[in-house]
């Protein structure tokens, strides 16, 4: 309490943030053939703007993320260590 004045009552956002679904998996890198998130399958657009679409958009991107995974390649951009000792390349 400062000076006698206790702080308005808010809302906590812990509470906020439980409540707001979404489809992000942490992986975060967009596949440049297709522009969709390799992990939610969302654009970099769509993304950014989350927190701001309605309900309704927000279910009605949830339904069509499916179809979009189905197209990201799932390749990784380098070789792991043991493909490369599989291919006979010590380094």
């Amino acid at each position: 309490m400062l000076f006698g004045f206790a702080p308005p009552a808010t809302k906590p956002r812990r509470a906020f943030m439980t409540t707001l679904q979404s489809p992000c998996t942490l992986v975060c890198s967009i596949d440049l053939k297709t522009g969709y998130c390799f992990g939610c399958g969302r654009t970099g657009a769509e993304i950014a703007g989350w927190i701001g679409y309605t309900p309704e958009m927000r279910q009605q991107l949830l339904a069509d993320l499916p179809a979009r995974l189905a197209t990201v390649e799932r390749k990784p951009r380098r070789l792991t260590r043991r493909q490369r000792m599989a291919q006979g390349d010590s380094t």
